[in-house]
């Protein structure tokens, strides 16, 4: 069962949100002027949340470890930054959903997937925005909020997918 996340969890997915939007924001005028091109800017951070949503739902192996691990690392850093910075309360679990689980081929996807991020995170220009967008999105993918609703069309999506391409193949 994957690590529940906490306030701290979701605290740190936010921040790292924020601090990526406001890194990102053009300007009003510079906006309305080429939106495309400034929206467009955008999907490397959010393929890569996409993916760490995704990842953070595997069960099991070393791609799940790793996104449990780094569930459980923001927890305490979110925790920590809670009680230390504002007087808050370490390790409150937040509302969760629950989980859709991976097929055997969703889970093929998510691999497929993830050695698609590491290639790109290492050999491309946005290796930190897909570094974020994954960490964001495996702290945000559990939660009961609007981030978290996105993990089952995601799911949803992978599992037909490796139905539709593993189908195919075999």
């Amino acid at each position: 069962m994957p690590v529940v996340v906490t306030l701290g969890g979701i605290t740190v997915g936010l921040a790292i949100l924020v601090h990526y939007i406001v890194g990102w924001w053009p300007g009003l005028k510079t906006l309305r002027s080429s939106a495309i091109d400034h929206a467009g800017k955008l999907l490397p951070f959010a393929f890569a949340w996409s993916y760490g949503v995704l990842a953070v739902l595997t069960v099991g192996g070393l791609v799940g470890w790793i996104f449990d691990t780094t569930v459980w690392i923001s927890n305490w850093l979110g925790d920590v930054a809670l009680v230390w910075g504002v007087g808050g309360q370490a390790g409150q679990a937040a509302a969760t959903q629950a989980y859709l689980p991976l097929t055997q081929t969703g889970g093929a996807v998510v691999l497929l997937l993830t050695v698609g991020i590491l290639a790109a995170a290492k050999k491309s220009k946005y290796g930190s925005d897909l570094k974020a967008g994954a960490w964001c999105g495996a702290c945000l993918g559990t939660s009961a909020g609007i981030a978290g609703f996105a993990a089952v069309p995601l799911a949803q999506a992978a599992n037909w997918a490796g139905g539709a391409l593993y189908g195919a193949v075999a």
